[in-house]
């Protein structure tokens, strides 16, 4: 479990990293023209997503500092785990599907222990 932990934080920081820098250098976001369904959550509050680069940035580093915990069996990164996936759910669809698989996993994992 811990090497699939590992696996889908590097693979959704690297994610959120990589997008953040490219938005922030090409207006626009990897993928199609139309951010995902995540966009939706911030324009109804009134933000302009193309202007959230900077935070994807730290979600995409927050997301690999815990895959670096996990992979140096540090016992902070279950409780960034915690975290960070809560705080991803809203990055719809991929990212919410791998916060909910990280968030279970993790929790899951520190009760049975």
């Amino acid at each position: 479990m811990r090497i699939l932990l590992i696996v889908l934080s590097f693979a959704n920081g690297l994610f959120m990293l990589a997008d953040g820098i490219y938005v922030i250098v090409n207006g626009k976001y990897i993928g199609p023209k139309k951010p995902g369904p995540w966009a939706l959550v911030f324009e109804w509050l009134g933000v302009n997503v193309y202007r959230l680069g900077p935070m994807f940035i730290a979600f995409g580093i927050v997301w690999l500092a815990f895959a670096s915990g996990l992979l140096s069996g540090s016992s902070w990164a279950y409780y960034l785990g915690i975290v960070i996936s809560i705080l991803t759910l809203w990055y719809l669809p991929f990212g919410t599907l791998l916060s909910i698989i990280v968030l279970a996993i993790v929790v899951l994992n520190r009760s049975g222990s």
